[in-house]
């Protein structure tokens, strides 16, 4: 379907912050904008905002002002929703409430022609229930822009269950003329990105209650060795916990208590004491003027003479950890394996990556008195942090062999208590699977699921093909290891997981 005509009237209701961004958006691509706000001079105001922002780009360079002045002309305050009726799309971002939403759209029912499309902006409301009771829920769809709109590149064109499937095309083609990163998803709690993001927080609110590592150990490794922008802590603390906390009880709730949403008592706390994080001056760290900044605990320099360092098996993803370490001069010795597994050797210490267990637990399964294990990075080869964590056997000695020689190769070493899937690996092991169970349940597909989460929160790369490149073998024998250390159901592999696994397919072909 083609997108709508940038002669098309676009009109947006509620004039805050996201409205008048969805509003400017419009505009910077051509259309008449008619922006409306129930609250006197609101919408004036929204736009005087959206002029102010432009202005601060001319001011350094970015865009002239012959450009603003004709982005502002195209917007237009309406002082009713009467004045919304001739519009060919209508974009809600009011408050997130259901009834009063329903009321809304309801009178542009009655106001606006059978062929205006009607959308709202809502992060956690069902479009369905939206829609319900509507003579026409066929034209009723959710666009869901991401704050600042202006900025963020995604925009998630939501199916109500009556939702036309053309009126879904014809928002997604209108996006992209937008200039922004469209993606199809159906009506269900979270979508996609407030779904598939919640294991980020929750596997670091975790490892942080479990005493595996403090916040900002946790978040300068999920960026140091996972590549994202910013670990969950410093992200949590952005948005606010009341924010955070809220979307993590909603989608629980609306999941009928899955415990894969279990919210954080951590968190809670946080929120009641009205720690809720930038904003307030004080979440998991303390932004107030004067304050330390918290720094990650790596490990100090070790100084220990290293024996050759034995390769063995398919390496694999960490062939280039290996790669790096005849770049820095030490004497590598390759080899093959039985078994294929690889694992690293120095001495009598074993080294392996891991794979969902306990250092002590595997050391004991596969009959190992010394192991070490470290996590996953995004790339081996770039990576300038990881963290390892030690079976009982390893003693001191042992344990600043391991020191140096990931030092040695230049990374930051965290050295974490004995835990499951250390932190790059069980995040984005369960990253993977929830993205693989919205699959499943046809909330997207994996290529949208993927495109959502690096659009719209600037995941290095999409779970999925992470996955992919894994393994979704290792990848779902990580989970089944995670569930059966914790007995819960929180780590249950995703079913398409395990089927795709056992044919030995990928979710991206």
């Amino acid at each position: 379907m083609p997108a709508l005509a940038p002669s098309d009237i676009i009109a947006v209701i509620g004039a805050g912050a996201m409205g008048a961004g969805i509003a400017q958006v419009a505009a910077q691509a051509g259309h008449p904008v008619r922006l409306y706000d129930n609250r006197d001079g609101a919408a004036q105001a929204g736009i005087d905002g959206v002029r102010r922002q432009l202005e601060k780009r001319v001011a350094k360079g970015k865009m002239a002002q012959s450009e603003v002045d004709a982005i502002i002309e195209r917007m237009t305050p309406a002082a009713t929703l009467a004045e919304l009726a001739d519009s060919r799309l209508v974009v809600e971002a009011i408050v997130e409430n259901l009834e009063v939403k329903r009321g809304v759209f309801a009178e542009l029912e009655s106001l606006c022609g059978p062929d205006t499309l009607l959308t709202s902006n809502t992060s956690s409301l069902s479009i369905t229930s939206i829609a319900a009771g509507l003579e026409r829920p066929e034209r009723v769809a959710g666009l869901h822009f991401f704050n600042p709109a202006p900025v963020m590149k995604l925009v998630e064109v939501i199916s109500g269950l009556a939702t036309d499937a053309e009126v879904a095309e014809t928002l997604y083609a209108t996006a992209a003329a937008w200039g922004k990163v469209p993606v199809h998803a159906s009506s269900t709690p979270g979508f996609i990105v407030n779904r598939v993001a919640r294991p980020f927080y929750a596997e670091g609110l975790r490892l942080m209650q479990e005493g595996a590592a403090a916040p900002a150990t946790l978040d300068a490794l999920l960026r140091q060795a996972g590549g994202f922008r910013m670990g969950p802590f410093e992200l949590m603390d952005l948005i606010g916990h009341d924010v955070n906390y809220a979307v993590t009880r909603s989608v629980f709730d609306a999941y009928y208590g899955d415990t894969r949403f279990e919210p954080s008592l951590v968190q809670l706390a946080l929120v009641e004491a009205g720690r809720l994080g930038r904003k307030s001056g004080q979440g998991f760290y303390n932004y107030r003027e004067g304050a330390d900044s918290a720094s990650p605990d790596f490990a100090p320099a070790a100084d220990a003479a290293l024996p050759p360092l034995v390769a063995e098996g398919q390496l694999g993803v960490i062939a280039p950890l290996v790669d790096r370490a005849e770049a820095a001069g030490l004497e590598v010795v390759r080899r093959e394996s039985i078994s294929g597994e690889a694992r690293l050797r120095l001495g009598g210490l074993t080294l392996a990556l891991s794979d969902g267990r306990c250092a002590a637990e595997r050391a004991r399964d596969e009959g190992l008195e010394a192991l070490v294990l470290f996590d996953l990075c995004l790339d081996y080869e770039a990576a300038s942090a990881i963290a390892l964590a030690a079976s009982p056997g390893v003693d001191a000695e042992a344990r600043n062999q391991a020191t140096a020689l990931f030092q040695r190769l230049g990374l930051d070493v965290a050295w974490l208590t004995d835990t499951p899937g250390l932190v790059v690996l069980r995040t984005v092991a369960m990253l993977a699977n929830e993205a693989a169970d919205a699959v499943l349940q046809g909330v997207c597909s994996a290529a949208d699921g993927d495109l959502a989460m690096q659009a719209g929160v600037n995941y290095p790369r999409g779970p999925l093909a992470w996955a992919d490149a894994l393994g979704l073998a290792f990848v779902h024998r990580t989970l089944t290891h995670l569930q059966q250390s914790y007995g819960e159901e929180r780590y249950r592999a995703s079913f398409l997981l395990r089927r795709k696994a056992l044919a030995e397919e990928t979710f991206h072909v």
